[in-house]
């Protein structure tokens, strides 16, 4: 119990004693109530004077400390102020835990995760750390341990003390690591069957699952000098992950630090933001950096080996316990893994057992991660590059001195082309091993274009200055294997030729409603209503849609119906042409363009306009009646209702090529739908003598619902309308409701 709460509490049975006597006894009980002995709250109580938090009028925390490890201790604390609950989770699943609070059917998810997390192994690591390394992880521990000793009232789901080798688990913020790009359905089917003979769990990461996804990822767009009104280099910053997996944060410190922006929660680096000379922005990328091959395994006298050019190797062999909760208790299963030395063994396919290669090197990941966040110029932004750790990401970066740069992903092997990489390679053929990696120029790579902008949307590099791109013929093809997204072809249009850009102009720009996808899609369903006999009953049933379609200007708003009907159409065709799309290896949008039937695009459009039907009443619903917005609790997986309140929301799902991404869908009991990912933090930075920002959060900073900054920002968040960024202490002036330490109840 918090003593806020036991204040309250003893007032209340002060009055009441005078009724009842024996409630003297109890109010002495609750008056004498001591935090349990520790002996390392001492220590813990001197390093929060080094720290003062400084909460603004949106409750965002402006962490100070003497020393970074001093800034990372109150920025940690703050984190667990506002929302715990996510800030454990994130490394419960890191460290492969998840079974022991959620149960039986996350026993192969953290079986995913141990194949790849040991402790121990993490903990030597920590051991051999440098020692500035080393000092940030400590005070990490030491926040979240002051945290949970001045509030014995927050009950940790597993974590009952963060150690510092743990912050290793989860080193680089990105939604959905590379680990979790194993499949979990597969692995169950190989070490499944090695320990009993349950049916398979049906997961939701499985790539075999026919609905459409919502896809995932992220806008970055840098704009140079030259094409600004003023002078000044701007910077977009606009991660699309799942709502509320990031928090909002500024951190500082008297040794140099000070950065804003975008934090994944539990860790203690801004992943996403900029300092006041210099911003990066990291999108997801189609990079190929994760390899699986496939192994040729044979058993002799009860050992296995695998063919290795000449030789036949020894399978590495080892127990991995995973707990798990029950009804009655904790218990466990018990698995036997097996590794080559290119990997852990993660499933089976033609007779062959399959292991998986990928980047694991999280002390260099971490040191990445907190080092870039210093780096003021582009020297020492570059030399962060050289780790090469940050796997998996694109990033986009600007500065004060005027340099727009794209790096492309920062984990590139050198591998032989000869082979597929797309698919297992021949795990017993020596020319399959990796090289060396790609240096940062060797890879995609664009630093102040003439152009005058650079961007990224997931896509491949190939579009990412214009005439001033990388050259997909200059490249093997695993270095890049996607292709251009509409949010690409929508981010050239809405840069290209233009040079008075104002950090105004690039918020405009950057929720611009024109939807490019349906320039493909909705020709095709037009020449099958034309073609269409006049007598068939589809053609008097939808013309009034078709001609509501045709007078759209394909752009989103909480007004439009044709919006509606596009996204309610587009929609039901994926569910109808899915499994044929992936037989012809194309995406569901380029099958819908080119190779549906005139029957599937008009008995497709008929469905949704019954559906529209069926829940609205009509097919002529506005989409801010149908897209909303709604934040009920603080769950991390959000429960929705159609009577409980929400908001309306213009910018639709990336899939239709909105650069503002909201990924909405029904759930169980709604007619409505309702986002959970898509633009989750937005930020517009203008770099020159001084930096100057603008910033919206889904919802708002706390996952507390009776906290005021609960939902504060949400109508906000919906119309795209971005607040001022308090970067500087005389921004701050007149907007700071609370100034405290660590460890200071309100």
């Amino acid at each position: 119990m918090d003593y806020w709460t036991l204040d309250r509490l003893s007032a209340r049975i002060d009055t009441m004693k005078k009724l009842v006597p024996i409630f003297g006894f109890l109010l002495a009980s609750c008056a004498t109530e001591k935090l349990p002995p520790n002996p390392e709250a001492e220590r813990w109580e001197r390093q929060a004077q080094n720290v003062t938090i400084i909460r603004d009028d949106w409750g965002i925390p402006h962490i100070h400390g003497k020393t970074d490890a001093d800034a990372v201790f109150g920025l940690v604390y703050a984190q667990a102020e506002d929302d715990f609950n996510r800030v454990e989770t994130n490394y419960i699943n890191a460290m492969g835990r998840l079974a022991e609070t959620e149960g039986e059917a996350e026993i192969y998810r953290d079986l995913r995760m141990k194949l790849f997390i040991d402790p121990d192994s993490m903990k030597a690591k920590y051991a051999a750390s440098p020692d500035g390394l080393k000092a940030l992880m400590n005070a990490w521990a030491d926040g979240l341990n002051f945290y949970l000793y001045k509030h014995p009232d927050v009950i940790p789901r597993v974590i009952n003390k963060f150690e510092p080798w743990m912050a290793l688990t989860f080193s680089e913020g990105s939604i959905g690591g590379d680990i979790e790009r194993v499949s979990l359905r597969e692995l169950e089917a190989f070490y499944g069957k090695r320990t009993d003979t349950r049916a398979l769990a049906v997961h939701a990461d499985d790539d075999t699952l026919l609905t459409p996804r919502e896809p995932s990822g992220s806008n970055g767009i840098a704009i140079a000098r030259s094409n600004t009104a003023n002078g000044k280099t701007l910077l977009l910053i606009n991660p699309h992950t799942s709502f509320f997996f990031r928090a909002e944060a500024q951190v500082s410190s008297d040794e140099g630090l000070n950065a804003y922006g975008a934090l994944t929660w539990g860790q203690f680096f801004i992943y996403q933001g900029f300092n006041e000379r210099a911003g990066w922005m990291h999108t997801s990328s189609s990079v190929d950096n994760i390899d699986e091959y496939a192994e040729t395994v044979v058993e002799v006298d009860s050992a296995y080996y695998y063919r290795y050019g000449n030789e036949q190797r020894r399978v590495a062999v080892s127990k991995i316990k995973i707990p798990y909760r029950t009804q009655s208790g904790m218990t466990h299963r018990e698995f036997t893994v097996y590794r080559t030395h290119h990997g852990p063994i993660v499933r089976e396919a033609d007779g062959k057992w399959i292991s998986v290669r990928l980047m694991q090197d999280p002390v260099k990941a971490l040191t990445q991660s907190y080092t870039r966040t210093k780096a003021r110029d582009y020297k020492a932004f570059r030399e962060s590059m050289e780790l090469h750790t940050n796997s998996s990401n694109n990033t986009i970066y600007a500065n004060a001195d005027g340099d727009i740069v794209y790096f492309h992903a920062n984990f590139v092997p050198r591998r032989d082309p000869q082979f597929d990489w797309s698919k297992p390679v021949d795990g017993s053929n020596p020319a399959t091993e990796w090289g060396a990696l790609f240096s940062v120029e060797e890879s995609p790579f664009v630093k102040n274009p003439a152009n005058g902008w650079l961007y990224n949307t997931n896509n491949w590099p190939y579009s990412a200055a214009d005439t001033n791109s990388p050259k997909q013929q200059n490249f093997p093809k695993y270095v890049d294997p996607g292709s251009e997204n509409a949010r690409g072809i929508h981010a050239i249009e809405v840069l290209k030729g233009k040079t008075d850009f104002t950090l105004e102009k690039l918020i405009t720009a950057a929720y611009d409603s024109r939807l490019p996808a349906f320039d493909n899609l909705l020709p095709p369903l037009f020449d099958a209503w034309d073609r269409t006999a006049a007598s068939d009953s589809l053609k008097t049933r939808l013309a009034e849609q078709i001609d509501s379609l045709r007078k759209w200007d394909r752009r989103w708003a909480v007004t439009s119906v044709p919006t509606t009907l596009a996204v309610y159409w587009g929609e039901e065709m994926g569910r109808v042409v899915s499994q044929n799309a992936r037989r012809a290896g194309l995406n569901i949008e380029q099958y819908v363009a080119t190779r549906a039937t005139p029957a599937e695009a008009l008995t497709a459009l008929a469905s949704a306009s019954d559906t529209l039907t069926a829940h609205f009443g009509s097919w002529k619903t506005p989409w801010g009646d149908v897209n909303r917005f709604q934040r009920l609790t603080g769950d991390i997986v959000q429960p929705f209702n159609d009577s409980g309140p929400s908001i309306p929301v213009g910018f639709t799902s990336s899939r239709w090529g909105s650069l503002a991404s909201f990924g909405a869908r029904r759930y169980p009991g709604t007619k409505k739908m309702y986002g959970t990912s898509g633009n989750s933090f937005v930020a517009v930075v203008e770099f020159g003598d001084s930096v100057r920002a603008k910033a919206i959060t889904a919802g708002g900073q706390s996952g507390h619902p009776k906290s005021t900054h609960f939902n504060d920002q949400a109508v906000r968040y919906s119309k795209g309308d971005l607040r001022d960024v308090y970067f500087y202490r005389t921004q701050l002036e007149g907007h700071v409701k609370r100034q405290y330490h660590p460890g200071e109840e309100d």
